[in-house]
């Protein structure tokens, strides 16, 4: 096994070799965590409305342990089927306001298992460029003709639709929020797309499901266009500050899924503790609202920070806001620099986004205070100057 070494080494050379640190979180301080016994402000995480450490959640989780036990014991199909799930689909279609939901072990596993039971060899996926791993991985082992079109490039994706129009199924994919870039999907030209040429759409919202519409719901529903998405997905990984993802749709949507999506029917269900977890952070998504307002407060202010400072850090208003710096071993050193102020944040490197635009990837929450931001800012920009990423 020599060839990894060598693999190994030549990652390394070029800046792209990922290693595991260990983390902690910091209970009585959210937004922060400890890395080697050092609290650090933390500007890397998904945990977007501060739920992964609230004490509902974890007292819910708690409870269902000794209750239902540790683990599901089997697939949903075979006897990990238990009354949680029952309970979380049904509030998960009520919230969609759709005719009903099916629960997955993790975003991943849904957009693998929900593509492949929709597409195969003789139809295509229309997929954007930037669209997450896990909805390319999907597509390849659908076994369907990949078309991708250009990052939010509507005209390109026209012409893709009317040289692939006479396929069997065709099915158009999009993240709402793109996860490495922040920006979002163009939503309302995707429904008149999907349906001029017949094809069904999916949008994936793990990154902007709690975070829009009036209970949290997603962009779909903050723009009125819930009614038009055939298969709208979603993870509870990020705003729900747990673990899985879920799909909405209509009844016999739900029971394909059930009946040919793989990964749910081969994968031991989650365990029951996690479902009653998601449960009651679902209820404070819909509840909480001010942790959305001061998320969206706190994105705006932040981001109207970083442009001052002479950032280009493009459109959009998400809590998911890159600075590029192109260079991977700058990247690094960015990252350890800002670690030494106090700041945990990732460099983001290829194949993660393309080449030549390895980047700070800032990822805000809402516990995260004015003060908070304001230190962090500053010492980005000084930073930025040191490296020569931003001219003073």
């Amino acid at each position: 096994m020599d060839w990894m070494e060598k693999e190994l080494a030549a990652l390394t050379g070029e800046g792209l070799e990922r290693t595991l640190t260990w983390h902690a979180p910091i209970t009585d301080n959210p937004g922060y965590l400890l890395r080697e016994n050092r609290m650090l402000l933390d500007l890397s995480s998904n945990d977007y409305l501060g739920l992964a450490g609230h004490s509902a959640v974890v007292e819910a989780m708690r409870q269902a342990l000794f209750v239902e036990g540790a683990g599901s014991g089997a697939s949903r199909l075979v006897t990990g089927n238990r009354r949680p799930y029952r309970v979380l689909e049904e509030q998960l279609a009520a919230w969609q306001q759709s005719e009903a939901a099916l629960v997955f072990g993790s975003g991943y596993i849904a957009n693998i298992g929900v593509i492949q039971a929709l597409v195969s060899r003789d139809d295509v996926v229309f997929s954007d460029k930037l669209n997450h791993a896990s909805i390319v991985d999907g597509i390849a082992l659908s076994r369907a003709e990949h078309a991708r079109y250009r990052h939010n490039d509507m005209e390109h994706l026209r012409s893709l639709l009317n040289r692939h129009r006479d396929k069997r199924r065709k099915l158009i994919v999009t993240d709402a929020v793109f996860s490495m870039d922040g920006d979002c999907a163009p939503l309302q030209e995707l429904v008149a797309l999907k349906r001029e040429y017949g094809a069904m759409l999916m949008v994936d919202e793990a990154h902007s499901g709690g975070l829009y519409g009036p209970r949290g719901e997603g962009l779909c529903h903050k723009l009125g266009l819930s009614n038009e998405v055939d298969i709208h997905m979603g993870t509870f990984s990020k705003s729900f500050g747990v673990y899985g993802a879920y799909v909405c749709g209509s009844h016999i949507l739900i029971q394909w899924l059930i009946n040919r999506a793989r990964p749910l029917i081969y994968s031991t269900a989650l365990p029951p503790s996690v479902i009653t977890g998601i449960s009651q952070a679902l209820a404070l998504v819909q509840d909480e609202h001010w942790r959305r307002e001061r998320l969206s407060a706190a994105s705006r202010r932040f981001r109207s920070m970083l442009g001052e400072a002479g950032f280009e850090i493009g459109r959009g208003d998400s809590p998911i806001i890159p600075i590029i710096v192109g260079d991977n071993a700058k990247a690094l050193r960015f990252s350890s620099a800002l670690e030494e102020e106090g700041i945990a944040t990732v460099a983001i490197r290829p194949p993660t986004v393309p080449s030549g635009t390895a980047r700070i990837r800032f990822s805000l929450s809402a516990v995260h205070s004015d003060e908070d931001l304001n230190r962090a800012a500053a010492a980005i920009r000084r930073i930025a100057i040191e490296l020569g990423v931003l001219r003073s």
